[in-house]
């Protein structure tokens, strides 16, 4: 019985709180519509305080900062945004104009024609999504094998049997897809730098060489830790030290 009444509890103060946080929402909206962009991103940032992760919500929050100027913020909420909704084009639109704020071109390190293959067929899909797709022809393969099963005359068991073998090949082939880049998603570590300038030091220490120079809205990828120190790399490859401080992670949802 007691169970029973802290589960009513749970779900009536997720009730209150999705209710508080839509009220919040729309609030936010009447004050960007209205140009009071501050107090919009205050009602969005306390969406985020009451524990709700959306999209929406961040791609609000880079629109708010974007229209205050912040470069660092902007990107970062928009990068956010992005990671929950990889396919979305009005959120990459965003971040390229913010992204064009910045003051670092760093260009990346160039790709084989199998990279570039590669990448391109995998982005199609998120790794979760490459899963979904990987479980739906299992079923086709099921269904095709016992349509083989009962088939009578040859030429259906035939195409029964190729259609089960193709669905069982590529979903093994999306299941592959999906781990490789569920690994990749775990391996990667991406940052935004918020210093106005940024000093990356060869080693994490202040008395170590400099080694380059990074601006706001730099996006880096953390590769280690180390007391109040993270080792960043750019898509250039560059590699050095700077303080955890001046960095803000993006997968800290």
């Amino acid at each position: 019985m007691k169970q029973i009444s802290s589960l009513i509890l749970i779900l009536l103060f997720q009730c209150i709180s999705a209710q508080n946080n839509v009220g919040l929402f729309n609030k936010a909206t009447e004050f960007y519509n209205a140009g009071d962009y501050e107090q919009a991103a205050a009602n969005y940032l306390s969406i985020i305080d009451n524990g709700e992760h959306s999209a929406a919500t961040y791609f609000n929050l880079g629109n708010c900062y974007y229209k205050l100027n912040q470069i660092a913020p902007s990107i970062y909420y928009y990068e956010k945004a992005l990671l929950l909704k990889p396919q979305d084009k009005e959120i990459k639109n965003n971040l390229a104009y913010a992204q064009n704020m910045t003051l670092d071109a760093i260009e990346p390190l160039p790709a084989t024609s199998l990279n570039k293959l590669y990448n391109k067929v995998t982005k199609l899909l998120t790794f979760d999504q490459w899963a979904y797709v990987a479980v739906f022809l299992v079923l086709i393969f099921v269904i095709s094998y016992i349509l083989f099963y009962y088939h009578s005359y040859s030429t259906h068991k035939r195409i029964s049997f190729g259609i089960s073998m193709a669905a069982l090949f590529l979903s093994a082939v999306c299941t592959l897809i999906a781990f490789i880049q569920y690994q990749d998603f775990n391996s990667d570590n991406p940052a935004i730098i918020f210093a106005n300038e940024l000093n990356v030091k060869s080693e994490p220490n202040e008395r170590s060489q400099q080694v380059f120079l990074l601006h706001e809205g730099t996006k880096v990828n953390v590769m280690d830790e180390l007391n109040d120190w993270r080792k960043i790399q750019l898509i250039d490859g560059k590699i050095g030290w700077a303080p955890s401080s001046e960095i803000k992670l993006l997968k800290d949802f």
